[in-house]
């Protein structure tokens, strides 16, 4: 029972803590383009192209 005395605090710590992580990848833009990662996977990089002599 005594060990309740401190998980419970590093417990609300730590789901404080993704609250604030998931809270400031909402503000910096991450969730905004949920599409064009999937779709870049697919696209060719014009850069990567082998150079021809």
């Amino acid at each position: 029972m005594s060990m309740l005395v401190y998980l419970i605090p590093v417990a609300l710590f730590l789901g404080g803590a993704a609250l604030v992580a998931f809270l400031w990848a909402l503000r910096s833009g991450q969730y905004e383009d949920l599409d064009g990662a999937a779709a870049r996977v697919l696209l060719d990089d014009p850069n990567d192209k082998p150079k021809q002599n």
